[in-house]
């Protein structure tokens, strides 16, 4: 099929029209993730120091105990605190935009700046939730290395699982976990002998499964989570999948993108805090030339309250 000889198109080459308008969405689409379920659900707290300590305290085993009537007092050793600390951590990032890309006419946002920096303070506490789920143990830093903050997998020593050459760390931050060679397939006996051990050890229990997504799936499967529901407004039948309820605790399951692929945590959420020694803000830096720049920043720590009432199942595959 032919057009007519001179006909007007928008095809390039003549007569191709000239003065087409640029058609670009005014809305901006990102489906990175954002969500970061440590950052969000854990206690907030407040440090003074570059070295944030506090204290936790367990009571000797329990025992015979049984006085002859008139027996002179027996003076046993006095229960003591544990002294613990964590070093902070500063997280942050820069930008610097020029006054031309401030003012033109842009599509989906109005300053460039300001959306420089929503996107980076979303990337920051990424970062963040990343740094507390890593095997990372405390570093004190020095003019030329950075300070570390000692993640939850750094403090967990008391009820754990894991593979026959792994090994936990000393439980004071100040050691990462020894990862096993070869990792094993995640079952719900491991789950049950961790929620048993943290029943054991701790008079206060846990409230959420955290697991990588591959390990979701996994979780969704095991028996205690054959528990059917009626939703009487929509009339559908739903599983309770994101709820495992065990001989000795119920806990919600939940997905965390930023986790390792072999760990499940079993946490207390009350039991862990994010400290601020500088509150995440936004600050102006000095103006060289034709551009604006600012900068992000925040130091902060992680406080392990008593880590005997969590848990981890390690080396999975």
């Amino acid at each position: 099929m032919a057009i007519a000889l001179n006909t007007v198109t928008t095809h390039a080459g003549a007569p191709g029209i000239q003065g087409l308008r640029e058609d670009l969405s005014p809305v901006l689409y990102s489906l990175t993730p954002t969500e970061t379920p440590t950052v969000s659900n854990i206690e907030r707290g407040k440090c003074t120091q570059v070295l944030h300590e506090w204290q936790t305290q367990d009571l000797r085993p329990a025992g015979a105990n049984a006085k002859i009537q008139g027996d002179d007092a027996i003076y046993s050793p006095g229960t003591v605190t544990t002294r613990l600390g964590n070093r902070t951590q500063i997280s942050g990032e820069a930008v610097v935009v020029s006054g031309t890309a401030r003012v033109v006419d842009k599509a989906g946002r109005a300053d460039e700046l300001a959306f420089q920096i929503s996107t980076k303070l979303k990337e920051v506490k990424r970062d963040i939730e990343y740094a507390l789920l890593r095997n990372q143990a405390k570093v004190t830093g020095n003019t030329t290395t950075a300070s570390q903050a000692a993640s939850i997998l750094s403090w967990l020593k008391t009820n754990t699982n894991f593979n026959a050459t792994g090994a936990n760390p000393v439980g004071d931050g100040s050691n990462a976990r020894t990862d096993a060679g070869t990792t094993r397939a995640f079952t719900e006996a491991m789950l049950q002998d961790v929620l048993a051990k943290i029943f054991t050890n701790s008079s206060e229990q846990p409230n959420v499964l955290m697991v990588p997504p591959a390990l979701k799936t996994v979780a969704s499967a095991f028996a205690g989570n054959a528990v059917k529901n009626i939703d009487v407004t929509e009339r559908k039948l739903t599983t309770a999948i994101d709820v495992y309820s065990g001989d000795f605790s119920t806990v919600e399951i939940i997905p965390n993108r930023f986790m390792r692929a072999r760990d499940a945590l079993v946490l207390r959420w009350d039991l862990w805090a994010l400290c601020w020694l500088r509150p995440m803000k936004t600050e102006e830096l000095a103006k060289t030339g034709d551009a604006d720049r600012k900068q992000i920043v925040g130091e902060w720590t992680l406080e392990a309250r008593n880590e005997a009432g969590s848990g981890g199942i390690f080396d999975l595959a």
